[in-house]
């Protein structure tokens, strides 16, 4: 009986813990299709630009901090941290890169060279980076100016000296200092105490004049449940941040991608409150996603997959670059939920 008794209290308590843990699901928001734009950092900015490479129609501006060149690990870890973080191996061939897109767009595996040229785009570095060399953000500017149908007039590039590898951020008293990173050294959440409003930047340069934040949000970040999404070096919840007059429809969206080492369960909530994305987005009406990656024995720093880790145990040459990346398709499924009438 005493066996009996201790069984149900564990059944009951594991139930309560597993009422605990469940998480509402992303919502459905009717997000306006013309607006989308993709930001990411570090591995963040590789994933970014593959979403915008293999879906160019469905977003109207990418914004690409520290990070290099579309695809240029070219399916291997060798090449990834060799020639796209350092670049001990040389530089990346573009040619060779541009060679990949055009078979990629033969097969129907990414977005068309039409759609592609029409994006508007903004690529930052800072010099001082130590991670992913300032001059791989060069190479991307340089690849994404031989896409854009007018690149003086779609492409914004920036470098900004003294500063290191990370997400720039105007440190105020609403960021806790624990939750910053040194401007010049980074390290730590990568969230950089530059004094630089690197979030309201971008958008501005993607979607033309935007309204002055005021200080501090009022809406709240919705953490989600990304199970429904399920794939390999996804985490269990994500975040999003819907203004208040977006939840009956009509808003636009910015999916925004952390780099290694900046998930939740790395540095909490950091990235997700303190980018500077909320305050511009509140003010101008904009949803804000934080999908969330991982950690694992494949991916120690929850990094997003640009080299191919989720494909390359079974395919010799992963699709992870493509509209078949199994993390691709987990975030365009997220847009496609946020683009669903409110129920």
């Amino acid at each position: 009986m005493r066996a009996s008794s201790l069984l149900v209290v564990g059944l009951l308590l594991a139930t309560g813990a597993q009422a605990a843990e469940r998480l509402p699901e992303l919502p459905r928001r009717g997000i306006e299709p013309e607006g989308i734009s993709v930001i990411g950092v570090s591995s963040g900015g590789y994933m970014a630009t593959q979403l915008a490479v293999a879906w160019p129609e469905r977003f109207a501006g990418l914004a690409v901090l520290a990070a290099g060149p579309w695809s240029c690990a070219q399916g291997g870890l060798g090449q990834a941290l060799g020639q796209c973080m350092a670049t001990r191996r040389g530089p990346p061939d573009l040619s060779v890169l541009d060679a990949r897109l055009r078979d990629y767009q033969a097969r129907g595996l990414v977005g068309e060279a039409e759609a592609l040229a029409e994006l508007r785009a903004f690529v930052w570095h800072g010099e001082e980076d130590g991670v992913v060399n300032p001059s791989l953000g060069e190479a991307l500017a340089e690849q994404l100016a031989g896409w854009l149908a007018s690149p003086d007039e779609q492409l914004r590039v920036v470098r900004s000296p003294g500063v290191g590898h990370g997400w720039p951020v105007q440190a105020d008293e609403q960021v806790p200092p624990s939750q910053l990173a040194q401007c010049r050294l980074g390290g730590g959440t990568h969230m950089l105490a530059c004094d630089l409003d690197i979030a309201g930047e971008a958008l501005g340069w993607l979607h033309g004049t935007l309204t002055p934040p005021q200080q501090g949000t009022a809406s709240e970040l919705l953490r989600f449940d990304q199970a429904p999404f399920a794939a390999r070096g996804l985490g269990k919840a994500g975040y999003v941040l819907i203004p208040e007059g977006c939840e009956s429809g009509g808003c636009e969206l910015t999916i925004a991608l952390h780099g290694c080492g900046m998930t939740e369960e790395q540095i909490d909530r950091a990235f997700v409150e303190h980018s500077g994305l909320n305050e511009w987005a509140e003010a101008n009406q904009r949803v804000v996603l934080y999908p969330q990656a991982t950690t694992s024995l494949a991916n120690p720093q929850g990094c997003w997959d640009w080299w191919g880790f989720t494909e390359s145990t079974w395919q010799l040459d992963p699709l992870h670059d493509t509209r078949e990346g199994v993390q691709v398709k987990a975030l365009m499924s997220m847009l496609e939920r946020l683009g669903q009438s409110p129920e």
